[in-house]
């Protein structure tokens, strides 16, 4: 990577830059972009942390435990980057009955998980009624567990099988029991990049369309990207801005997480984004998107060091104990975890491990001092102490369709 350090003038305004940006001041397209491409890599990881610290003075590092299930594989989308669907009528297409996921969510419970994320392929048989059926079955059965789940990609499907508009879609299903929507389908917003990697998907404007939309109706979101395709620094950043954008707006994005492109298995082939391109973004994300609470160091594509090293990067939180991915997976996502392993990760970057739920509230806290279960809890707890700690220390990530 070029640096700044033969042009002294080139050199002092990247120092002002980081500057401006560790004290909070809002940074442009441009100088975001000057710091993807020239910032000395530990000078722009101590100036997302200085904003983390700001932020956050308590020192947490938040976790949450939950599962993602993928209720089918059936998709007609055939994004390039994606080794988990099957087209319609494939021998190898499934699709979920509600036996199974109540299979999936029952054993999510029991293993502590607050939150179930419903993600799936565009199946063109499954409509609106399907997917009220699905959440109101399970808020009935769970009433405790948050569904943050689907995203605009999969609302705008919805919308398009059953005929019914943006916001009636998003209306039924909150009704019916959605928490929150996820940031899924962002992939890349900038048109250039979205009409190569996913050419049939809607367009980066009508994501966010979307996502205002469903901001309106009360029901808020996280906001995600895909980097390591073909997409230039400068792309990152509008995409960025375009989040940053609505932001301003709504108000509605809880968190932004970004993870590296799966090269495995796909169509789109390439290489996945090295570990320093990926804690460089992370840094000028927790910089530049001033107005998104919380960001996220997404271990299971880059693995559990890059994503405990993002904690010094500006992120202050480390995603979830997954219980469950097929998608990122099936494309050469391999990292596991489990509960005590990430609170040991987080300790061991000096921060106070901490589990949240969806709408970033804490449950607990733990010590700093060897593993031995939960303590100092904060908000109520589900279980009594020695359930919590007996399922912790054998908490399994299981790996199942």
């Amino acid at each position: 990577m070029t640096t700044a350090a033969a042009d002294p003038g080139l050199a002092r305004e990247v120092d002002d830059i980081l500057a401006r940006g560790a004290d909070g001041q809002r940074l442009s397209e441009q100088e975001a972009v000057l710091l993807l491409e020239l910032a000395p890599f530990m000078a722009l990881g101590r100036a997302a942390d200085a904003v983390r610290r700001r932020r956050y003075p308590e020192g947490f590092a938040t976790f949450l435990i939950d599962r993602n299930i993928n209720y089918t594989n059936v998709c007609v989308t055939s994004c390039k980057f994606c080794a988990f669907y099957r087209p319609p009528r494939h021998e190898e297409g499934w699709t979920h009955d509600f036996d199974e996921i109540d299979r999936r969510v029952d054993e999510a419970a029991t293993l502590g998980a607050t939150q179930i994320m419903f993600q799936g392929g565009h199946n063109p048989t499954l409509g609106i009624s399907w997917y009220e059926e699905l959440f109101s079955h399970t808020k009935a059965r769970h009433p405790e567990m948050a569904l943050h789940s689907l995203g605009s990609s999969e609302i705008m499907h919805i919308s398009s099988v059953s005929a019914i508009d943006v916001a009636e879609v998003i209306a039924r299903l909150r009704d019916a029991g959605l928490d929150s929507l996820a940031g899924a389908g962002a992939e890349m917003l900038v048109e250039r990049v979205r009409g190569i990697i996913a050419p049939l998907k809607e367009s980066g404007q009508t994501w966010l369309d979307v996502m205002e939309t469903a901001h309106g109706l009360g029901v808020e979101s996280t906001a995600t990207m895909m980097m390591g395709t073909v997409e230039t620094l400068a792309e990152r950043v509008e995409h960025m801005r375009m989040v940053r954008d609505l932001q301003d707006r709504t108000g509605g994005f809880r968190a932004f997480i970004h993870w590296s492109y799966q090269a495995e298995h796909n169509t789109l082939k390439g290489q996945s984004p090295s570990s320093f391109d990926y804690l460089r973004a992370l840094a000028v994300a927790r910089l530049f998107l001033d107005n998104v609470a919380h960001i996220q160091s997404s271990w299971l594509t880059t693995g559990k060091e890059v994503g405990q090293l993002g904690l010094h990067f500006g992120a202050d939180d480390m995603g979830s104990v997954m219980l469950e991915e097929n998608v990122v997976s099936s494309a050469g996502a391999k990292h596991r975890s489990n509960t005590a392993e990430i609170v040991e990760l987080i300790r061991a970057a000096d921060r106070v491990p901490a589990q949240r739920n969806t709408r970033y509230e804490l449950l607990r806290t733990f010590e700093d001092r060897p593993w031995d279960g939960p303590v100092a809890l904060t908000k109520g707890m589900a279980r009594p102490d020695d359930a919590v700690s007996a399922a912790d220390r054998s908490l399994p990530v299981v790996q199942v369709r």
